[in-house]
């Protein structure tokens, strides 16, 4: 199974590149390997539908990102599926939520979702000032988030060694450069 870690957002607004973020910090600090799926980690910035094509070359997703709960607070962590989204979120509130809802709608629409696993936040920083700094209240969220791919890889046949401890804030600052 061709797997794919998806990070979603825009990295020069604070928390809202915290999908970004943690799939470059996951990329730096860990070694994924299986003897029956491949595992590819991306950032997907706000690409959104230009995406489509990544995405449906892939049978599971696992899409890390930042959205809005009706009933949320900021640094609640959601993990879902696609085609489970609870009533509560409502994808407003970032930059990107609605375009990224709307591919993932448009490949589903056309039959080729594969597997979507939503790992997100709720955000605390989200200004139209240029900053690369993370709260402290989306960092312990990204603690969470990392464990849940982490038991969510394994899951599925994983194995999983850390390499490195890169501090996230420490990743965000160069997130730019790419990793």
């Amino acid at each position: 199974m061709k797997v794919l870690l998806l990070g979603i957002g825009n990295i020069l607004f604070g928390d809202e590149g915290i999908g970004v973020h943690l799939s470059n910090l996951l990329k730096l600090n860990y070694k994924f390997s299986s003897t029956k799926h491949s595992l590819d980690i991306v950032d997907g910035g706000t690409l959104a539908q230009s995406l489509i094509p990544l995405i449906t070359s892939y049978d599971y997703v696992i899409l890390l990102d930042c959205i809005n709960a009706d009933d949320g607070n900021i640094g609640d962590v959601f993990c879902f599926d696609f085609n489970n989204v609870p009533l509560n979120i409502n994808w407003q509130g970032t930059a990107h939520e609605v375009e990224m809802l709307q591919t993932l709608k448009m490949i589903e629409f056309l039959g080729d979702l594969p597997t979507i696993k939503i790992i997100a936040t709720v955000p605390e920083i989200l200004d139209s000032d240029t900053t690369f700094q993370l709260s402290n209240i989306i960092k312990d969220s990204a603690l969470i988030m990392r464990d849940a791919v982490i038991k969510n890889l394994k899951e599925i046949g994983f194995s999983i060694e850390q390499i490195d401890n890169r501090d996230l804030q420490e990743v965000a600052n160069y997130s730019y450069k790419g990793y």
